[in-house]
């Protein structure tokens, strides 16, 4: 491959040929435009975006109506400190967002209105958030096929074992048998 600066020194980058890889630290070419679509469509210098907003665009929350509510119940904080809907973040500001157990930790890159695709969404903060708990193990309850009628003792017996509940039974009918 040749140079990639041009010939005429003006500095600007050869565009990737076809079939070549973008360098490791560029966006590809469709995410670099919904930025940039983003970023025009989004606030101009100065100016903020409400919290219920943003973190709905960027795709923390799935419904905007979500985010106004997990505000107004005290589940969105920013820079430690509860807010309202129409709070005005700007960039830096530190979003807390606890929702389904977790709670979500990301610092503001990118002030943007319109919901966009997740790579791009992405790229508006910076996600400090704790690794997620891991999935318990639940063993599934026993599918039994339609028109079985109810578990015998046997199956009860049998279902109990497989999750883990064997010595339940018989603390069960020691507590019972006692005056």
């Amino acid at each position: 491959m040749a140079s990639e600066h041009d010939e005429s020194g003006s500095g600007r980058v050869a565009a990737p040929q076809d079939g070549a890889v973008p360098a490791a630290g560029t966006p590809d070419p469709k995410t670099a435009a919904a930025i940039a679509a983003a970023e025009a469509a989004g606030p101009q210098n100065g100016e903020s975006v409400r919290v219920d907003s943003w973190i709905w665009a960027v795709r923390l929350i799935k419904t905007r109506s979500l985010g106004a509510t997990a505000c107004r119940g005290g589940h969105v904080r920013v820079n430690g400190e509860r807010v309202k809907p129409a709070y005005s973040l700007r960039v830096g500001d530190e979003v807390r967002l606890r929702q389904e157990g977790r709670e979500r930790v990301v610092v503001v890159k990118r002030l943007i209105r319109k919901r966009v695709g997740a790579p791009v969404a992405v790229q508006c903060y910076i996600d400090n958030s704790p690794p997620p708990p891991p999935r318990e193990a639940v063993a599934p309850a026993g599918i039994r096929d339609r028109g079985a009628g109810r578990p015998t003792k046997r199956d009860r017996r049998e279902m109990d074992r497989l999750r883990g509940l064997e010595g339940l039974s018989s603390s069960r009918r020691d507590a019972g048998s006692k005056p």
